[in-house]
Order: C-alpha cells, then structure tokens, then sequence
C-alpha cells in the first residue's frame, strides 16, 4: 500500500530542499522524523510538516500503523519562479529569482498489514450502460463513394451547374478576368502577323 502526499509553493529553492530530502530517503518513519529534528536546515521544517501529513494520511483513510512506514520515495520539483529586482549603481537594475519548491512524498509499508482498500465507499454510476438506448447501425455512403454520374445529377437537380472554364479552350482566362474588353482582352488577343 502506498500512501501519498504533497507540499506545493514552498518558498525555499528546491538545491537546498534536496540537502534535507536526500537525508531521509528509504528510512522508517519515526527515524525520518528524529533527523529532520536535529538538522541544522531551514529545510527541515516544511519538509517535517509534509512527512506527518503523509502519516496522517494513512493512519486515517487507510487504517495503517505509524510503526509499519518508511518513506519510499521522496522527489523535490521546481516549482515556478518569482522574478523581482534591486537597484544598484549608475541606475542598473540587477534581476533576481525567487525560487519556489514541489516536494511529492510516497511512504509505503515495510511489512503488508493486509489492507488492501480504504474505508472509503466506491459509489454505483447512476445508469447502467446495459439500459442506454442502441443507435441505428445505418450506414451512410460518403461523397466521394458516389460515382460520378450520380455526383453530376445531383448538381443539376439542385440547380448548380458547374463549368470549368479550363475546359473551354484558348482565352477561357480571359472570360474569367471580365470578358474581352479592357486590358485583359488586350493582354490575351492572338498576335496576327
């Protein structure tokens, strides 16, 4: 059984959280505990709070004895930085980064007590999917399986009849750009020699 827990925001750099967590890792708990209490960290602190939160934890939604836990896996993330600045000499701003932390904590039991499930009550989905109405299996033809003699029946019975002016021949361009008058007639008229 692995109970978790989490501390998130922590204004301290996570370099100096590591110190301390790297202090604790694959101990019992109660030892875990004595350590953070004689470390000459601020670290220690938060870090203490999180491990007696993560007892709480299991002690109260899975039944677990405080004796029976050793902290198994312990990780300190980055959480984000706050950016702020000083001023200094010749009117020079100078930046500084204010770190903040992520701690995750997994203790787990050294030895199994058995218990499998939390007191916790799972609740039933209110409609069963056995009861839910079958669609139409239905299939539709999609456009592009249609042959094309349908496609271009279709066309005329809505009213839409569709030429290609590329399929009328020489100066079929010209009709497109606004007939033969103009600059574009101009453009495009045969050069007779």
């Amino acid at each position: 059984m692995e109970v978790k827990a989490k501390a998130k925001f922590i204004r301290m750099s996570p370099i100096k959280m590591r110190l301390v967590t790297n202090l604790i890792k694959k101990l019992p708990v109660d030892k875990a505990l004595d350590q953070l209490h004689f470390i000459n960290k601020l670290a220690a602190r938060p870090v203490a709070k999180l491990v007696l939160s993560a007892i709480a934890n299991a002690e109260h939604n899975f039944e677990l004895a405080k004796d029976n836990l050793f902290i198994k896996e312990i990780t300190v993330g980055e959480g984000p930085t706050l950016k702020r600045w000083m001023p200094r000499a010749h009117g020079r701003a100078t930046p500084i980064k204010k770190r903040t932390s992520h701690i995750n904590l997994v203790l787990g039991e050294i030895k199994a007590s058995g218990v499998k499930t939390s007191k916790k009550q799972n609740l039933e989905a209110p409609i069963k999917l056995e009861t839910q109405p079958k669609k139409d299996a239905a299939v539709k033809i999609k456009d592009s399986e249609k042959p094309e003699k349908e496609k271009n029946l279709a066309m005329q019975e809505e009213g839409k009849v569709i030429v290609d002016p590329r399929m009328e021949g020489r100066g079929g361009h010209a009709k497109i750009e606004g007939g033969s008058k103009g600059f574009v007639g101009k453009m495009f008229r045969r050069k007779s020699g």
